[in-house]
């Protein structure tokens, strides 16, 4: 695909590439040069929600940001492996082939999680930020009934169908967001519109969550040595703050940000008080 012809609305289509390594065909963007920044976007999302931050994080970094595993523009050669722990192994397989070396991972809910679990399995000790970073465990009923239905959902082919069915439709995705905790411009509503209107990405999503468990990652949070930065949004009614709290209290080496007025999707709301943060973070870590 010639993405600059083919996708010239969607969010920075000329740095796009396609990387083929087993088990999956990756969407994969690249920017700049410096010591190289991974992008982890959430679940549900694509590389376009780091689109307002590229430009800073670009002029003295080496950046890369991919589709998660059946996402956006990345396909998903194995459903089987769209877990946690089986997205970040894949990943770091990536990176090894292509010669990438990140000193820093960023990851945004869902992919907060790859990114602890993707930074073991990396040389050195990358640092990780994560912005309203998903590190829950589903407790009591919502432990089984969550998989139970994210399964079912996942395992019905008329569900992605129905979920992208009338094309894309910028008052459902409105109504998505807005259950985040989040407002997004006019622009952005219109990249989740045409994300919830395509059927891979939605049953690549449902596969994701149908296979979804933080619980090995929960019980190595002691063990992880690397520098760590959590950043919150207090109108996130997507993942609560105090899930960050918890999760800082047990990383040996970790710091907490709580921000005012922005919800789940915080980077997209405030992206140059994002890029403040995250810049002089890294700065003081030496990277």
């Amino acid at each position: 695909m010639d993405w600059a012809r083919d996708l010239p609305d969607w969010p920075h289509a000329s740095a796009s590439r396609r990387v083929r390594h087993r088990p999956h065909d990756w969407h994969v963007q690249e920017w700049g040069s410096g010591p190289t920044l991974l992008l982890l976007h959430g679940a549900g999302a694509s590389t376009h929600t780091w689109r307002d931050l590229i430009a800073r994080l670009s002029q003295d970094h080496h950046v890369l940001a991919l589709d998660l595993p059946g996402h956006g523009y990345t396909r998903a050669g194995s459903v089987s492996r769209l877990g946690l722990a089986n997205t970040a192994e894949d990943i770091a397989a990536l990176c090894t082939s292509e010669g990438w070396q990140p000193q820093a991972l960023v990851g945004h809910s869902a992919g907060a999680a790859v990114a602890l679990d993707l930074a073991s399995r990396l040389p050195g000790t990358p640092a990780v930020i994560g912005l309203n970073a998903a590190l829950d465990r589903f407790e009591g009923m919502a432990g089984w009934l969550f998989p139970m239905l994210a399964k079912l959902l996942a395992l019905n082919p008329l569900t992605a169908i129905a979920f992208s069915a009338g094309g894309a439709r910028p008052g459902r995705a409105r109504n998505v967001i807005r259950a985040t905790g989040s407002t997004l411009s006019e622009e952005g509503l219109a990249y989740y519109s045409r994300l919830l209107a395509d059927r891979a990405h939605v049953d690549g999503t449902l596969q994701m969550m149908s296979r979804w468990s933080t619980d090995a990652l929960l019980d190595r949070l002691p063990e992880i040595e690397n520098n760590v930065l959590l950043i919150t949004g207090d109108r996130d009614t997507a993942v609560s703050p105090e899930v960050s709290d918890r999760a800082a209290a047990i990383l040996p080496d970790a710091e907490r940000i709580r921000l005012d007025g922005v919800g789940h999707l915080a980077h997209e709301e405030d992206p140059d008080r994002l890029c403040d943060i995250m810049l002089d973070w890294l700065q003081g870590k030496s990277f």
